[in-house]
Order: C-alpha cells, then structure tokens, then sequence
C-alpha cells in the first residue's frame, strides 16, 4: 500500500495585525501615561505601611531638600473643562507675582510667553527677584539654576511675622493657591488632607520639614499628607 502524501502547510504566520494592535497599545499608553517629571534635588522618601494613594489631580506637592530648601509643583484636574494643570499654574503665578509687585512696584513684569512657558514646567522654586531671568532660560540652565539654587524664601517661626515678605513661601505662593482654588469652586479641598503633600528624604532634618507644617498651618492649611514609600516585609 503506498504512503499517504500528507499536503504540506504554510508555517508563515501573518503578523500584521498583531503589530497594529501593538502600536495601537502604545500609542495609549504613552497618550495616558504620567511621566516622572525631574526633581531639583533627590530624596529617598521614608518608609511606611500606609496604602493610602496620593491623588493625581488637585495637589500641591511641597518638597523639603535635606539641605531646607522648599520646591512647589502644582497639579490642577484631569477635566480639561476646568481647572487644567496648565492653567492652575498660570494662574498661581499671576496671582502670586501680583502679590510680589505690590511690595516691589519696581520689579519687572511677566510677559504672557512668561506665564504660558510656567504653565508647562514641572517643580519650581526661585526668589520671586530672579524670577523673570530664571523662566527665560534655556531648560537645562533653568534645571541647573533650581538644583544651584536657594529654592523658594521660607522662614521659620513665621506665626510671629507672618506679612514678612522675605517668606515668599507663606505670602505669595499658599496664599496664591488658595485664591486661585476658591476661584474656580473647589472649597471643600482646601479643608481636606489631599491638597498638600509634603515630600522630604529621610535624611530631610525634621526642624525643615516642621518649617513648611508651619507656614501651612499658619495660611489655614491645617490637613496635609507626608509622601512616603511602601515598606516591604522585611523592613517591618
């Protein structure tokens, strides 16, 4: 009986399709994803077991340097038909400039390209006197300028001299921000612990980080988190 003559498949597997769906999924996710944005200074945060997340919408996120320099970033809503991150920040820097003229008429105004460019940034924090010269840099001697730099003016005990405008902390940028969030409705957060996240290394003396609890407690902050690591199993 002669053999039967098994017909030969094709092995070739069209993938086409398959790398639609690949480039379709990355494009997602790189449209829907939060980039880390570049920190002046690094800080190994502390660990604990909380599992509590941080929001990623409506923050002010306040990070103290092992050194007490004090950085700002702002995160507005993820509903492009309110309050944007983008225009949170312009409008925080309007407000809070605004408050710095008024003490120093003499001082140089924002020009619009200013305030769009400060919209795009991610952490700040420069003496509102270098201010215009620092936003007019090129991105890497803006980065060099805030890691070199002083941060933003903070003093301690500020309960005695709150109106001091050498805490550009306390008197421009705090009161700024809440302006700008009872602006556009949203009260309620400015009573609630989300708003303000407090991030400081391990190394970070307590005495800085205090300074900031301070100077929030004394703009009527009285609720705010302190961003911390997960601890794993063996740390516990």
């Amino acid at each position: 009986m002669g053999k039967v003559k098994i017909k030969k498949q094709s092995t070739i597997i069209d993938m086409t399709a398959m790398s639609d769906v690949t480039v379709l999924l990355l494009t997602f996710f790189m449209l829907t994803s939060t980039f880390l944005q570049k920190e002046p200074v690094q800080v190994v945060t502390p660990p604990s077991v909380s599992e509590e997340k941080v929001p990623d919408e409506k923050l002010v996120q306040v990070l103290v340097g092992p050194s007490g320099k004090v950085y700002m970033n702002l995160t507005g809503t993820r509903d492009t038909t309110k309050l944007t991150t983008e225009k949170f920040k312009e409008e925080v820097l309007t407000t809070a400039y605004s408050l710095y003229r008024n003490d120093y008429p003499s001082a140089k105004g924002l020009s619009e390209s200013d305030i769009k460019e400060f919209g795009k940034l991610g952490m700040f924090g420069v003496p509102m006197s270098q201010f215009t010269e620092w936003i007019s840099m090129s991105v890497d001697d803006r980065d060099k300028a805030l890691t070199n730099g002083d941060g933003i003016p903070i003093e301690e005990n500020s309960k005695e001299h709150p109106k001091s405008s050498k805490n550009e902390f306390q008197k421009y940028w705090l009161p700024a921000v809440m302006k700008v969030m009872l602006d556009h409705g949203f009260k309620e957060d400015l009573k609630g612990s989300q708003l303000i996240a407090i991030k400081a290394g391990q190394g970070t003396p307590f005495e800085y980080v205090h300074t900031v609890m301070e100077n929030l407690q004394t703009a009527h902050l009285n609720k705010f988190v302190l961003l911390t690591s997960f601890k794993s199993e063996k740390d516990r």
